[in-house]
């Protein structure tokens, strides 16, 4: 069998989601992961353009990875997230705010706006204090739980939590939709997932069997592979760089606190009235140091 893209990457991600033609496994995905009734399924989506141009000189210009629309003229933001960069909230609620602003039209009034939401598809642990492995959040007042609008809604999916619970057989593809669209992105590194999955594509789910063959035949494509590998690349040279920066930062945390304690020490022994040359040869402060303590 050949190797198929890692969906986890979000070039293929979106030639798999976010390409025209390829609407139905989105609203599949949607329906799952938004969990709409039967009566209020989507039936359609319409792809819109990911790229939004800065309105300033200032501005950063933003690319969503997947940007939709729903019939009721909802608008859709799917990210996925490879490496912790350790801004999703300030990234979530930048994207989303250029996702509703961009509705607003010369003579449009307000109500007209339509409800707005993001879906971060994420390959680490980001909400380590609950166990959930999707998250939705909305506005609500902090005591009376009241909910101001549904205007705004952010999804965090986890898929390292997911993971631990197909291990520990908690979830069933078979049985939730959600699970069986968030395995997918990581069947390209297990065939137990996978084969589970073609079983669900053969015996009863068509949408995800048109996935699994459109997944499958991206990941033959020249051109596409070209453009995976190069981004498969850059993903990798950017997690390294955050690992060492992640290093870098763990040892200047201890520097820092290293030199926290021997002035603290300092000072302490200051106050005793312990002379400077002494100070400096237990702290391993210049005498000028321990002077500038001195006459803090």
């Amino acid at each position: 069998m050949t190797k198929r893209l890692d969906l986890r990457v979000d070039f293929a991600f979106k030639s798999l989601f976010g390409t025209h033609g390829n609407e139905s496994i989105l609203a599949a995905f949607l329906n799952a992961a938004l969990r709409f009734p039967n009566d209020k399924k989507i039936q359609t989506v319409q792809l819109l353009d990911p790229h939004f141009n800065k309105e300033n000189q200032e501005d950063k210009r933003s690319i969503l990875d997947v940007h939709a629309q729903l019939e009721d003229g909802s608008r859709v933001n799917i990210e996925i997230q490879l490496n912790n960069k350790h801004d999703m909230e300030k990234r979530t609620l930048y994207y989303w705010s250029k996702m509703y602003s961009s509705q607003m039209k010369e003579g449009m009034d307000y109500g007209e706006l339509c409800k707005t939401i993001t879906i971060n598809i994420v390959n680490f642990r980001y909400l380590s204090h609950i166990n959930n492995y999707h998250s939705t959040f909305q506005l609500y007042e902090r005591e009376q739980k009241l909910l101001l609008t549904d205007m705004l809604e952010i999804h965090f999916m986890e898929l390292p939590k997911l993971l631990i619970k197909w291990r520990n057989r908690e979830v069933d593809p078979r049985e939730d939709q959600l699970v069986r669209w968030l395995l997918l992105l990581e069947a390209s590194e297990d065939e137990e997932i996978t084969q589970v999955l073609e079983e669900i594509a053969m015996q009863e789910d068509q949408v995800l069997k048109k996935a699994m063959d459109e997944w499958e035949r991206v990941s033959q494509d020249p051109e596409v592979l070209l453009a995976y590998e190069a981004r498969r690349k850059a993903l990798l040279d950017e997690k390294s760089a955050l690992k060492r920066a992640e290093k870098k930062g763990k040892q200047e945390g201890l520097e820092e606190g290293r030199e926290k304690t021997i002035k603290a020490m300092a000072i302490g022994m200051i106050q005793e009235g312990i002379d400077s040359n002494v100070i400096s040869k237990l702290t391993g402060l210049s005498i000028d140091e321990v002077e500038k303590l001195r006459h803090q």
